[in-house]
């Protein structure tokens, strides 16, 4: 699991969840993925990231479709 990964605080990014440490949302490389941009790119555009991060960020928007309790466990 990549928990340590994703940070929900209300006073970050309004709540949503982003990358610790960053104000990069989980949603921004959803939707980067989904424009079918390689993780290299990905990781190049925003070098604060790592693999561990977009592997996270997909755990937790599958997590988050499947409404498990991740996204309960995460909030820190």
């Amino acid at each position: 699991m990549y928990l340590d990964r994703i940070e929900l605080n209300p006073r970050v990014c309004g709540g949503k969840p982003v990358i610790k440490g960053t104000r990069i949302p989980v949603s921004i490389i959803i939707s980067h993925l989904a424009e079918g941009e390689s993780w290299v790119s990905i990781l190049e555009g925003y070098p604060e990231l790592t693999e561990t991060d977009i592997r996270a960020s997909l755990q937790y928007a599958s997590a988050s479709i499947e409404h498990t309790e991740f996204a309960e466990t995460a909030v820190q």
